[in-house]
């Protein structure tokens, strides 16, 4: 592609293939394909379970690709102004979602999480969250750049406007998700070490709080910390999986774990990847989403716009914590969350709403014409415009 795509041409693609990171891209459809070979092995015995074709969870994750790789491309022409925008109407339509799902979504696993559109199905909190982490972004970053903007109180309030609607569904695992990843926002912009023992007790304080108060998650946690109890099965199948694995797994197809674990295809498909294709190839796939997680921090790092720097620091911890998740569960390092690993694990919301937020950091990394003051001009050159050319 590059040999067909000269610098010297100025069209809207060309200019897209020279400024994009391509690393940060082919990391991402790296993970895509990845995705598709390993629910070959999670996806057949859940579908023939429930009386559904036997590559049925396959075909359907392959058709949401197409999709998802058009609303990369796509978000990934973005201007900055665009990209706050979209995150704006994103959030505010998502959050609203979440409280009609929360009112009058189907109940599935005690809670209510869904909305319902024919025999579509949309979980709104998947887009809250990168919507959320750009807004918040956007609102920090003002209230650095502009002393008449309360951009800060703007961030703090977004918080509890976020995750209330999620705690009411309820949704524990994706309150946690965001609140950590606003943490990490906020140390970002300046935060002072006080503030980060503050809000570590504070954050310990919630975890303590729904252990009281919700009954699920008492629950999990109880069964994570009493191993002899008999009641976690997925637990002992997980661990199972790995173990009967090994260095080299078992050969694609021939795993048992699967059979056992309910959510083989979504929540524990690292564990069946683990017993199929063994620890190897899930130590080769850890190093992939801690490349991309390394990539958009070393790029964020490299911006000089407040905005982008925190955005993109921010997509990045949640798409890295959201599989540091999944994968803890998978390995029993922590309780059981119902959260999926990012492009790998089955699910249409899951996947859209991931395109979202990676076409969000493909955006956001994009090489863009530094902003030139005229204070910063030397002596005898014509008068530069103080707006940067892209914001």
């Amino acid at each position: 592609m590059p040999g067909m795509m000269s610098r010297a041409e100025r069209t809207p693609l060309t200019d897209w293939w020279w400024t994009v990171d391509r690393g940060l891209l082919a990391a991402l459809f790296a993970l895509m394909v990845a995705g598709l070979v390993f629910l070959m092995g999670g996806g057949p015995p859940v579908a023939e379970r429930i009386g559904l074709p036997t590559f049925y969870f396959l075909n359907r994750q392959a058709m949401y690709l197409a999709p998802t790789i058009l609303l990369i491309c796509a978000v990934s022409f973005l201007s900055l102004r665009g990209i706050r925008r979209l995150a704006l109407i994103t959030w505010v339509c998502g959050v609203v979602l979440c409280l009609l799902a929360g009112k009058f979504g189907p109940e599935i696993k005690g809670a209510h999480r869904w909305i319902q559109f024919g025999s579509f199905g949309l979980q709104p909190s998947e887009f809250v969250k990168p919507a959320f982490v750009v807004v918040a972004a956007w609102a920090f970053s003002e209230g650095a750049q502009r002393r008449d903007m309360p951009g800060g109180i703007l961030a703090l309030l977004l918080l509890p406007i976020t995750i209330v609607p999620l705690l009411l569904q309820p949704d524990f695992g994706q309150t946690m998700l965001i609140t950590m990843v606003w943490c990490a926002l906020f140390f970002v912009a300046g935060l002072h070490l006080i503030w980060v023992a503050v809000l570590g007790v504070l954050g310990l304080g919630g975890v303590f709080a729904a252990y009281l108060f919700f009954h699920h998650v008492r629950e999990r946690f109880n069964k994570f910390l009493d191993r002899d109890s008999g009641g976690g099965f997925q637990d002992f199948w997980s661990r199972e999986s790995f173990r009967s694995g090994g260095w080299f797994g078992t050969g694609p197809g021939e795993g048992v774990a699967k059979r056992h674990l309910p959510d083989a295809h979504t929540d524990f498909i690292f564990s069946v990847t683990g017993e199929e294709f063994g620890v190897i190839v899930c130590l080769c796939l850890v190093a992939l989403f801690a490349f991309i997680v390394l990539r958009g921090l070393k790029l964020a790092r490299r911006t000089d716009d407040t905005f982008s720097r925190l955005a993109i620091t921010g997509l990045t911890t949640l798409f890295g914590l959201q599989a540091c998740i999944n994968m803890a569960v998978n390995t029993q390092l922590m309780p059981a969350k119902g959260m999926t690993l990012p492009f790998v694990s089955y699910g249409g919301s899951s996947l859209i709403s991931l395109a979202l937020g990676t076409g969000f950091l493909v955006a956001l990394t994009r090489k863009r014409p530094r902003t030139v003051m005229l204070s910063q001009k030397p002596p005898g050159t014509a008068p530069a415009t103080v707006a940067g050319v892209m914001r």
